[in-house]
């Protein structure tokens, strides 16, 4: 019968668990319902900016990666289009990234041997990455996202940029078939390279690289309502693709991207009844947890900061949703991993955009592009051709500097010496580690520290007045050894706490003439099995040498662990219950004194006296001590 009630309990709690902020599957049914002809004319307008923006930087991210451009088409025009049916966020706009795209690369480049095989692995990893971001929505895992340091963040992407920028300089210098891909995948390597092999710098390519930035930067400073990155890569391609296409004097040899046909944009359903996918499983599991962290923090930062824009309310788990379902018919359209796009969904919003529509019509409009863009080969008029590398890495490189937030650098860097010091770390790890392990070395040292900032509590010695008044001991102030010793527990009594909560209270017993400890709970919270079974043991330290432990100023939730623990009944060993003793006594919010005086006359009873000097304990950083 036990076993039955623990099941019966379990299936209960899974139940509850789920009926709490249940995600919706389609909240995207709330805008259909009250969608208007003004709406949709905002809709339609906003998409079309963002769809020009959304083709070159679907490019310029599939190059980023190592990747055909046809992967960064699909996976903006995929994830357009899908992602909002599922966002919290009406104004996101989900497909390829910088910070993704160059974990990608990052990833194949110290994994040489996996190079080449896109149509098997891609299309795995993507299904991988959705499925786990998909499986953490429902199970509200991106609750714990805002455990995760802004600092990480914020050095992951600077360190990202630094390494994104030096290695799209050696496609603009044309030094790309002087370097190994092998070195291309930490920063010192990129660096050596590129000074290795600087003296066979393609002046052409150069040349191109530079126009196209300064093409981009007129853009930007007179024409500022313009798609700048999406102009100057018409403008340039327009320019330089037919020198190069025709071989016209120093432009020949010159590299363009290469033209996809109606065979490319075909879905591709992963391939999974083959002998070795469990070999590849394995081998793609950890950059594709990864992915899926980083794109689920990527879109829940973006949802927060537009939402703190137009006041509505971030749903992060509703979103990582999205990302979830965006990565999963991505993996099917043949496109790349999907994350939130900060520059598409700020056009987004600031192009008029009303409802997640714009989304929508913005992957439609991109998958009508691409569809033109494949017509083109029949006709002889291959458009990606024209487009020179040389010019979409000098974009690249642009857009990787703006990622430089140096505001909320120097915010990290001045607030405390912790996120210094995470910012410093995450941002070494990203040039000197693999990025997919880089993010993790990040969060790892982010939890550390604040682990070790929430498990360190401080002491302060007080005295009753002679009025009866709590008040902090004066160092002049000369009184004996006090009997009975209060202290005060104040915080989180997690893991992480515990063994230090467990060595001070027997620190504080190391005093002979302490016989009582009254520790108040009161403001003690997130007990966990670790801090319980600390108390266990130091009830049992305590009564192993003559002396006595009493709770005083329990909440409902210290009372419920306690008594669903166990740890109750080894409390009261030896109180007579009819004669209405107890070593428990719960707190009294209209008065929460009458605890601690319950306390001490228990206290009284154990030390056969009506008097006893008293010793207060309560942690400095923490308000209202006694209350």
């Amino acid at each position: 019968m036990r076993a039955v009630r623990t099941i019966h309990h379990a299936s209960r709690t899974f139940r509850a668990f789920f009926a709490m902020e249940r995600v919706a599957l389609a909240p995207i049914t709330r805008d259909i319902r009250r969608y208007t002809s003004t709406k949709f004319r905002a809709d339609a307008w906003a998409a079309a900016n963002v769809t020009s923006l959304a083709l070159a930087q679907g490019m310029a991210f599939a190059a980023i990666a190592g990747l055909p451009v046809v992967y960064g088409i699909m996976c903006s025009a995929v994830a357009s289009l899908v992602a909002p049916w599922f966002a919290g966020s009406r104004h996101t706009v989900l497909g390829p990234t910088n910070a993704t795209a160059f974990m990608l690369f990052s990833f194949f480049s110290v994994n040489p041997e996996l190079v080449g095989r896109w149509d098997e692995l891609i299309p795995l990893l993507v299904l991988m990455v959705g499925l786990i971001a998909t499986a953490g929505a429902w199970f509200r895992v991106a609750d714990l996202l805002q455990y995760v340091s802004r600092s990480v963040l914020v050095g992951y992407i600077s360190g990202a940029a630094v390494l994104i920028v030096a290695n799209q300089l050696k496609v603009v210098l044309g030094l790309s078939t002087h370097l190994s891909d092998e070195a291309a995948s930490t920063f010192l390597g990129l660096l050596w390279g590129i000074l290795l092999k600087v003296t066979h710098t393609d002046w052409i390519s150069l040349g191109i690289g530079v126009a196209t930035l300064l093409i981009f930067a007129a853009i930007r400073r007179w024409r500022r309502s313009w798609p700048a990155f999406a102009v100057a890569l018409l403008i340039s391609s327009a320019v330089f693709g037919p020198m190069i296409r025709s071989g016209m004097g120093p432009f020949k040899g010159g590299q363009t991207f290469a033209t996809f046909g109606f065979g490319d944009l075909m879905p591709r359903v992963p391939h999974l009844l083959r002998a070795d996918v469990f070999t590849d499983i394995s081998a793609l599991l950890g950059i594709a947890f990864a992915i899926a962290f980083l794109a689920s923090l990527e879109n829940s930062l973006m949802a927060k900061t537009l939402a703190s824009k137009t006041g509505d309310r971030s749903d992060v788990n509703q979103d990582m949703l999205a990302v979830g379902m965006a990565n999963l018919a991505s993996a099917f359209a043949g496109g790349m991993p999907a994350s939130g796009s900060m520059t598409r969904s700020m056009l987004n919003h600031g192009s008029g955009a009303r409802t997640r529509f714009a989304s929508v019509f913005s992957g439609i409009y991109t998958l009508v592009a691409a569809a033109l863009i494949a017509a083109s080969v029949g006709w002889g008029f291959p458009l990606i051709d024209f487009v020179p590398k040389p010019a979409l890495a000098a974009l690249v490189i642009a857009l990787s500097l703006s990622l430089f937030n140096t505001r909320h650098i120097r915010i990290c860097l001045r607030s405390t010496t912790d996120d210094a010091a995470v910012l410093a770390i995450t941002f070494f790890a990203t040039l000197l580690a693999p990025l997919y392990v880089a993010i993790f070395i990040g969060v790892a040292i982010s939890i550390m520290l604040f682990l070790r900032k929430a498990s360190r509590p401080f002491l302060a010695e007080y005295e009753f007045g002679e009025a009866g008044e709590l008040r902090e001991m004066g160092e002049k102030r000369q009184r004996p050894i006090p009997s009975i010793s209060i202290v005060h527990v104040e915080g989180d009594l997690f893991f992480g706490a515990a063994e230090l909560f467990r060595t001070q209270i027997q620190r504080t017993v190391s005093d002979s003439a302490i016989r009582v400890i009254i520790l108040r709970l009161k403001n003690a919270r997130n007990l966990d099995a670790t801090s319980v079974m600390a108390l266990e043991e130091l009830i049992l330290f305590m009564r192993g040498r003559g002396l006595h432990l009493i709770i005083s100023g329990a909440s409902r939730e210290v009372y419920r662990v306690l008594k669903k623990s166990g740890i109750l009944v080894t409390l009261q060993e030896g109180c007579d219950r009819s004669a209405g003793e107890s070593n428990l006594f719960m707190g009294n919010p209209r008065n929460p004194n009458l605890s601690t005086r319950a306390a001490l006359k228990r206290a009284q009873q154990f030390l056969g006296s009506e008097k006893a000097h008293i010793r207060i304990f309560y942690d400095p950083s923490q308000p209202n001590p006694i209350g």
